[in-house]
C-alpha cells in the first residue's frame, strides 16, 4: 500500500520536471554576453610635472559603455606597488573615462585601469615612462597582473614567519 502511495506522489513531480517550459533557457540557447574591452588611451611616454589625463576607452561589441559601474586607475612607481594611488575615473564622452594625474619625478611607472561594467571586471596594465629615468636605478616590478597583490604579500610574510 505504501508503494502505491509513494508512486502516486512521485509520478506527478516527475512529470512536472519533464515538462517543456519555453521560458527556461538551456545552455544551448542562452546567449553569452560580449566581453567588455578596455583600451588604455594614455601615452606611454610622459613629462614630469605636467598634469596629464589617465584615460581608458570602455566598449562592448564595439559600442561605447557609458554606464560602467566603476573605472579606477591604479598608478605606482616600478617596484613600489604597495605605495601606489587609486584614482576614480570619470566619464567624459562616449565610453572614455579619465582621471588627472601629475608625476613629480622621472621614473618607470605602471597603471591598471580597473574597470567593472556589465557584470565583468577587466584590468589592463600599461607601463609609463616618465621623463628620462636612469634605467640602471629602476626597481624591478614584481607585482602580478592581478588585484591579489596585498593577499600575496600577506601569505608570503606568513610563510616566512612560520619557518
Amino acid at each position: 500500500m505504501k508503494k502505491w502511495f509513494y508512486s502516486l506522489v512521485a509520478v506527478p513531480f516527475l512529470l512536472v520536471g519533464c515538462g517543456d517550459d519555453p521560458e527556461v533557457e538551456t545552455l544551448d540557447t542562452a546567449e553569452v554576453p560580449a566581453i567588455v574591452d578596455v583600451h588604455i588611451q594614455t601615452a606611454d611616454h610622459l613629462n614630469v610635472g605636467e598634469t596629464i589625463q589617465l584615460a581608458a576607452l570602455v566598449t562592448q561589441d564595439e559600442e561605447a559603455v557609458n554606464d560602467a559601474k566603476e573605472v579606477k586607475f591604479e598608478v605606482w612607481e616600478s617596484g613600489l606597488r604597495d605605495e601606489g594611488e587609486m584614482l576614480d575615473g570619470e566619464l567624459t564622452e562616449d565610453g572614455i573615462y579619465v582621471a588627472d594625474y601629475k608625476f613629480d619625478h622621472d621614473g618607470v611607472y605602471y597603471m591598471f585601469a580597473h574597470t567593472t561594467a556589465r557584470g565583468m571586471h577587466v584590468m589592463p596594465k600599461q607601463e609609463l615612462i616618465v621623463g628620462n629615468p636612469d634605467m640602471s636605478k629602476v626597481l624591478e616590478d614584481t607585482s602580478s597582473d592581478s588585484m591579489e597583490h596585498d593577499e600575496e604579500n600577506k601569505e608570503e610574510k606568513e610563510e616566512d614567519h612560520n619557518h
